[in-house]
């Protein structure tokens, strides 16, 4: 029996408005307050060296998206450039990654939408995301992808007119900070607050390589989708520089007072909005912010339902989650598997007080584990297997990639670590069962 194929409807717009609406180009919202007590208020510096970081990993999926045009994303990539075993663990491990930042975006969405009414319980508003993004998806990628651009322009409008807002203030009522301490920080800075602040910067980008995730789905030739990832990579690192650039000029409070204070890091952003332009800003970033996050985790969810569909394809998973729906040509039943996944999780995670601190680590661990084999398989299918001497995109930049994903991941929890490495060992007997029980039925044949 032929394996089923998923539709090609994705133009190069779908796969970016998916890269975009995955990264979501307001990301640094809701992280600002810790950047800015981290790097002594250098943020725009920090989302600087944050983008050239990522860049490493960006220009591996490029590489590989060319040669291996297949769904599944870093799952195929490591499954041809180093070995079977290391495809199913990377596929596994970017699992931890793709499962869980549904249950991240539809948490943000109910706890957002809450705070501005109150008389809603927060695990209404995360229903309502939750099937409202599920029956998207169901009903066809490109529909979807539609949906997405709307509220993706909805974001990147209300980034303008933040834009602008602040421009005029600071022309007429000048900077609460100096001109230069964005890049240079309150005083001065040092590498090892920038950097320490770098590791959790580059959280703000998570999601980008989700586009590979629709290789197969894509209308264009293979080098498509990795100029969508690189493009995607460029705008969220300009957008995130110009917008806490201007955040960090007009910040009324200090990075050491910030630093004293953590419990006013994560609304920083919302207060220097209210104070420097009005209280219209922050309700309006507020409400915005509320319904992102649901569209981020219909991203997250299609993109994950693709890597489940990819793996279980090649038999890495139980056949069931390969199946393809007739009329809308999608995984329907590894899209409803990621689905109630992320359903569960973030009901979870809603009834515990340190339950989206937990998920954020988990899922960083996840992703920072899969770029790290998506580097070593550049090296692997390129120099290794083909021979390539292009030392500098072939071996120079994994390798340098892979360095900055292991230091960041150094650096993570001891429960992420914990997790993640509990996650592998579930992994391990997956793929040791699966490869007997592979062994059985072809015997019996």
């Amino acid at each position: 029996m032929e394996p089923q194929v998923l539709r090609r409807s994705l133009s190069s717009g779908d796969l970016i408005v998916y890269g975009l609406l995955f990264i979501g180009p307001l990301a640094p919202v809701g992280v600002f307050g810790v950047l800015d007590a981290k790097s002594s208020g250098s943020v725009a510096l920090v989302y600087l060296v944050a983008t050239l970081a990522m860049a490493f990993t960006a220009l591996s999926y490029a590489q590989m998206s060319r040669q291996v045009p297949h769904a599944g994303s870093v799952y195929a990539y490591a499954s041809i450039g180093i070995g079977r075993p290391a495809g199913f663990v990377a596929g596994w491990l970017a699992m931890l990654d793709y499962l869980l930042i549904p249950a991240v975006g539809y948490l943000f969405c109910g706890i957002a939408l809450h705070s501005l009414v109150p008389s809603v319980p927060a695990w209404v508003f995360t229903a309502i995301a939750f099937v409202s993004t599920t029956l998207l998806n169901l009903v066809g990628v490109h529909l979807a992808a539609r949906v997405g651009f709307v509220v993706l322009v909805v974001e990147i409008v209300l980034l303008a007119v933040f834009v602008i807002a602040a421009v005029v203030v600071l022309i007429m009522k000048g900077p609460a900070r100096p001109w230069l301490s964005p890049a240079i920080g309150v005083g001065g800075t040092t590498t090892a607050a920038v950097m320490g602040a770098v590791s959790v910067a580059v959280l703000s980008f998570l999601g980008f390589d989700a586009i590979a995730s629709f290789a197969e789905e894509n209308t264009g030739d293979e080098r498509q989708v990795g100029r969508a990832v690189l493009f995607c990579l460029g705008v969220a690192g300009l957008l995130f520089v110009a917008q806490t650039y201007l955040a960090g000029l007009l910040m009324p409070v200090t990075p050491r007072h910030l630093a004293q204070v953590p419990a006013e890091q994560g609304t920083a952003f919302y207060t220097m909005t209210k104070t420097a332009i009005g209280t219209w800003m922050q309700r309006a970033f507020a409400v915005v912010k509320g319904v992102g996050p649901a569209f981020t985790a219909m991203a997250a969810v299609a993109a994950a339902s693709r890597l489940l569909y990819g793996m279980a394809r090649d038999r890495g998973l139980p056949k069931a989650l390969a199946s393809v729906d007739e009329r809308s040509q999608v995984p329907r039943a590894a899209l409803l598997t990621t689905a109630a996944v992320s359903l569960v999780v973030s009901v979870w995670a809603a009834r515990r007080s340190d339950g989206l601190d937990v998920l954020v680590s988990i899922v960083n661990m996840g992703a920072l584990a899969a770029f790290t084999l998506l580097h070593v398989s550049v090296v692997g299918y390129f120099v290794i297997r083909h021979g390539s001497r292009l030392w500098i995109p072939h071996l120079v930049i994994p390798v340098l990639g892979a360095a900055v994903s292991i230091w960041i991941m150094v650096s993570a929890t001891t429960l992420a670590k914990v997790v993640a490495a509990g996650w592998l060992a579930v992994g391990v007997v997956v793929f040791v069962t699966g490869g007997r029980a592979k062994a059985s039925s072809a015997s019996a044949e």
